[in-house]
This record gives structure tokens, C-alpha cells and sequence, in this order.
């Protein structure tokens, strides 16, 4: 096996590791029916999201290295769509997803009771759509991968 089979191992492995848990990511929190399964689901979300963050960094790095193996590679359309197109969803992170999350973080560490609180509903459903459209950058993403269209 050479070094750049062993990169495309590394690479389609990191991205079973990091993006599959990402897509469960709103499914694990959206069926709780009080307080405590919600705080719950938050931490296991929490633990998913480690899954999506190695396996991401990973993801990039392997795909960039292969790049610089091979760097015809960076005169693929393919290539150089899918690149930009994951940069922008690892630019939600800490520019749309991180201010959508911290209230509601704040909200269930402050929150008493096992009343689910009524502002939660609006607060996840903005953060839920900024991880759909997330997602589906990175189905567009394994798209391209698979298929190589340009």
C-alpha cells in the first residue's frame, strides 16, 4: 500500500468518523420531552461533536496532503468546489453555529424544573437550520468526491 493509498484510507475513514455523527447531531436532541432528556441529549450531542471534529480535521488534512502528492488534483473543479464548499461549513462553526448554541446552552443550565422552556423551540430551530444547510453543504461535498463531475 503506498502513502497516498494509505491517505485515501485516512481520508474516506475521517469522513465516515466525522461526518456521520454530525448528521445525527439534530436527531439526537429533537425527540426529548422534558428538561432532563434535553440536558441529556446536549451531552451526548456534546460527544458527537468531538467525533465530528477529528474526524473533520482530519478529513482536511488528508485531503490537502493529497493535493500536495498530487497537485493536478488543485486544477479539478471537483476538487477545488469541494474544498471551498467544506472551508465555508467549517467557517458555521464559529461564525453561525457557536452564537445559535451558547444560549441555548445557558438557557439549559439555568432553566429549573422539567418544563422544556417555550423560548427553547425558537432558539433550536434557528441552529437546527444552519446545521441542515451545514449538512447538506457536506452531502454536496461526498457528492462531488464520489462522482468527480468536473
Amino acid at each position: 500500500m503506498s502513502f497516498y493509498e494509505i491517505l485515501v484510507f485516512i481520508h474516506i475513514f475521517s469522513a465516515i468518523l466525522g461526518m456521520g455523527p454530525g448528521f445525527m447531531m439534530i436527531l439526537v436532541v429533537s425527540k426529548t420531552s422534558n428538561l432532563t432528556e434535553l440536558r441529556h441529549s446536549y451531552v451526548i450531542r456534546n460527544r458527537l461533536h468531538i467525533f465530528t471534529m477529528v474526524g473533520g480535521t482530519l478529513l482536511l488534512l488528508s485531503g490537502l496532503l493529497m493535493g500536495a502528492i498530487n497537485p493536478y488534483l488543485f486544477q479539478q473543479g471537483w476538487y477545488v468546489t469541494s474544498l471551498v464548499l467544506f472551508l465555508i461549513a467549517l467557517a458555521f462553526g464559529p461564525l453561525l453555529l457557536s452564537p445559535r448554541s451558547k444560549p441555548i446552552k445557558r438557557l439549559l443550565k439555568e432553566a429549573e424544573g422539567e418544563e422544556i422552556p417555550a423560548e427553547y423551540e425558537e432558539m433550536a430551530k434557528k441552529l437546527f437550520f444552519v446545521e441542515r444547510l451545514e449538512n447538506a453543504i457536506f452531502l454536496i461535498v461526498i457528492v462531488l468526491m464520489i462522482v468527480k463531475p468536473f
